[in-house]
């Protein structure tokens, strides 16, 4: 069915836009939302004029928003989370979390129907879209891991390419105690007596 955009509907189009759409799209949540009607003729006779409404209140609605999108741009949410040896979380990170997040964070109200994302279900850092308005965007980042251990940060991941972290070191002195070493062969305990006298 094609309709006719009242307002602007993300990822579909501008207010004033004819889109072609599926007919439970249209019948079940454009039209009744009120963000489209059946584009007629009569109703296509209206285009420009909604167009032209939309660009002043987008304009209004851009200026009003871009500070709050400022406050945004920075922002970076961490949830530790109960996951399995895989990293897949048993539950998820929702829509409706991370919006909570962002408003304790920044004092800004937003929806859950804002955050533009799955629910989360894998540990890692991910990049999610608010939709503040068509044309406001940001993006904030997201880190999910392990409940328990520590907030992975940059400074983290340059320890693990150097020196071993600390738990590790204290886990290998551990099963080393708990594992005796094996005794050398015969033959190797010869061989390295001579050698240590000869370096006396």
């Amino acid at each position: 069915m094609k309709v006719l955009l009242l307002q602007d509907v993300y990822k579909l189009g501008r207010a004033g836009d004819v889109k072609k759409v599926a007919n439970g799209y249209g019948r079940n949540y454009l039209i009744p939302q009120g963000l489209a009607v059946l584009a007629t003729p009569g109703a296509l006779k209206q285009a420009e004029r909604i167009r032209a409404r939309a660009e002043e209140q987008r304009a209004i609605l851009n200026k009003e928003m871009g500070a709050v999108a400022e406050k945004l741009t920075d922002v970076v949410l961490s949830f530790p989370m109960r996951a399995s040896q895989t990293g897949k979380l048993y539950g998820s990170v929702t829509t409706q979390m991370i919006a909570e997040a962002i408003s304790e964070k920044t004092g800004v109200e937003i929806s859950r129907r804002q955050i533009d994302t799955q629910p989360l279900r894998m540990l890692g850092e991910y990049e999610v879209n608010v939709r503040l308005t068509v044309d406001l965007i940001p993006s904030i980042k997201v880190i999910v891991y392990r409940e328990g251990e520590a907030l992975p940060t940059p400074g983290d991941e340059e320890a693990e390419e150097g020196a071993p972290a600390e738990e590790e070191i204290v886990a290998e002195a551990e099963a080393a105690e708990e594992t005796p070493e094996e005794a050398p062969p015969a033959e190797e305990a010869e061989a390295a007596a001579p050698a240590e006298e000869e370096a006396e």
